[in-house]
């Protein structure tokens, strides 16, 4: 799966994982390490929040193309 951020996107990414390890694991991790970690998820469990983004999206326009339909049929008359 190919994702682009923009590097400030990248950046904040990798500052907020420095920050998690801090807090909640109390280790510090470099630049490299938050890279890495980054690039894994990306690669790893990317996906899965993408797939479950489309099968959301999915739900959306179907629920949507039903009310359509509900509200044009309701505009038929009667013959």
């Amino acid at each position: 799966m190919y994702v682009r951020f923009s590097k400030a996107e990248k950046d904040k990414i990798k500052e907020n994982l420095k920050v998690y390890f801090e807090q909640e694991r109390s280790e510090e991790i470099g630049d490299l390490a938050a890279e890495n970690l980054f690039d894994f998820l990306v690669k790893e469990v990317g996906p899965y929040f993408y797939n479950q983004g489309i099968k959301d999206a999915k739900e959306m326009v179907e629920q949507k193309v039903m009310n359509l339909e509900e509200d044009l049929q309701s505009l038929e008359r009667p013959l």
